[in-house]
């Protein structure tokens, strides 16, 4: 090899490892100045005008980095809302992740559940996030009898952004699904066909918000838990984490938080090496009483308490107990007791 190709050679690969430092600063400072920007402050905020009420509820508790972490992600229509107008959830979920475990979990609460607001009067949960996040936070954290540290809110629109950055998703849509309404310009109608297909922002949206049939929004928080888990796989892809700087760009106008940027890292690096463990509808069906209150339907929890105990079931199952050995023959096969039915016991219940 002569001296003039061995140059050649090492200005080319200098060159290259340039281009990869290079675009490796370019991408750390782009998504650094990205995850600032889903943060809004000041007159940037959504909740500008409601600031100083929400202010009076007590603030989330911090996440030190090693206990169940827990997500309020609200969805909203805001079509025909005034500057400064909060509208009500349309869609609220929680994620929780145990850093220590690396287990997920998904929780969708139903938008009708009757609950207390804090500082205001009992209501459809869906209202809390008109007095702020803090107050929806709290609202749902003791709803379901665990801390909500941060809270993510995005409209339809950001929605929409974050599925067609990511090149859409592969879903199986169940049925035809199908809806047409004048009253909104028929701007966000809903025509869906039965079968495995390609779903871009707009359709994935037309899925999430179906609940035009017999089960209604019990249904519909089932679908939003799929796709959203759908999504989140696409986003762990490694075209999808190359592209994060240019996603969050796209969404970011549409999302605001109270996730500061170090939070955000930590959270992205213990969900990228956790699980799926759980995902569940809140209140459960069988602890779910469907009443009318100032002449609007709405559906309040049977027993709040066993809420609680449902929620601690998924994110901490009990351990079985170990079997004594007064309870083995001695091969190690267990006895059976004569006195009890090889069927289940009616005392057993079930946990929903």
């Amino acid at each position: 090899m002569t001296k003039k190709t061995k140059k050649t050679i090492i200005w080319i690969v200098s060159i290259i490892l340039a281009a990869i430092i290079g675009y490796g600063i370019y991408y750390g400072v782009s998504f650094y100045d990205s995850l600032q920007g889903l943060q809004k402050s000041g007159e940037a905020s959504p909740f500008k005008e409601i600031e100083q009420v929400d202010a009076k509820v007590p603030a989330p508790p911090e996440w030190e980095g090693t206990e169940m972490v827990n997500i309020l992600v609200m969805g909203v229509d805001a079509r025909g809302f005034e500057e400064g107008e909060i509208p009500r959830s349309d869609s609220m979920l929680v994620a929780s992740i145990d850093p220590v475990k690396k287990k997920m979990y998904l929780f969708s609460i139903l938008r009708d559940t009757y609950v207390d607001i804090p500082g205001h009067d009992r209501n459809r949960i869906n209202t809390a996030i008109t007095h702020g996040p803090n107050t929806a936070m709290k609202a749902v954290g003791d709803l379901l009898g665990m801390p909500i540290q941060y809270y993510v809110y995005t409209d339809f629109q950001g929605f929409m952004k974050l599925v067609d950055s990511v090149g859409g998703v592969d879903f199986y849509v169940e049925k035809d699904m199908s809806y047409s309404s004048k009253a909104d310009k028929n701007e966000y109608d809903i025509d869906l066909k039965q079968g495995m297909q390609h779903l871009d922002g707009n359709s994935a949206l037309q899925y999430v918000r179906f609940r035009y049939d017999a089960m209604g929004d019990f249904t519909r928080t089932e679908r939003q838990r799929e796709l959203i888990k759908a999504v989140a796989k696409k986003m762990q892809t490694t075209t999808s984490i190359m592209k994060l700087p240019d996603i969050l760009k796209s969404v970011s106008p549409y999302i605001d938080t109270n996730l500061e940027v170090e939070d955000m890292w930590k959270l992205a690096n213990v969900a990228y090496k956790s699980s799926m463990s759980g995902s569940e509808q809140v209140p459960p069906m069988k602890l779910l009483k469907e009443e009318h209150i100032g002449g609007a339907a709405v559906l309040t929890v049977g027993n709040s308490d066993r809420l609680k105990e449902y929620i601690q079931d998924i994110v901490n199952p009990p351990t079985p107990d170990p079997v004594s050995e007064d309870s083995q023959d001695t091969e190690g096969n267990s006895k059976s007791n004569p006195s009890e039915s090889s069927t289940t016991p009616s005392s057993v219940t079930d946990r929903n």
